[in-house]
């Protein structure tokens, strides 16, 4: 009991509802506003295929245990990172000419000996 209340001060939501919100985050997942870090990791440690594509029955007690010592962590006073999101590149560049993407293309066929 102790331990669910120290949680709801840190921001922990409780495991079922940090579940449902790792299984609904949309990709790519370190962008997604994550209510506590713990929830991104527990999530990752549980491999996102994984939860994506086994019941509830089958994901959810092997994200709860990840996200209980994840939390036990916090409650330590562990503070875990925030996930890095993923950025687009600031100056992309300019585009090639038809040319050069066509000199691109020999040489590229050439060293693959196509």
């Amino acid at each position: 009991m102790l331990t669910l209340c120290a949680a709801g001060d840190n921001g922990l939501p409780d495991a079922r509802a940090a579940y449902r919100e790792a299984c609904n985050a949309p990709s790519p997942k370190a962008n997604f506003n994550w209510s506590h870090p713990a929830v991104y990791h527990a999530g990752r440690e549980s491999n996102w295929y994984f939860l994506a594509n086994n019941s509830e029955s089958v994901a959810f007690p092997v994200f709860a245990e990840h996200y209980r010592k994840l939390c036990a962590r916090v409650l330590e006073g562990d503070k875990l990172a925030a996930p890095q999101q993923l950025k687009l590149e600031e100056n992309p560049g300019t585009p090639l000419s038809k040319e050069e993407n066509a000199q691109k293309l020999a040489a590229l066929r050439a060293e693959l000996d196509l």
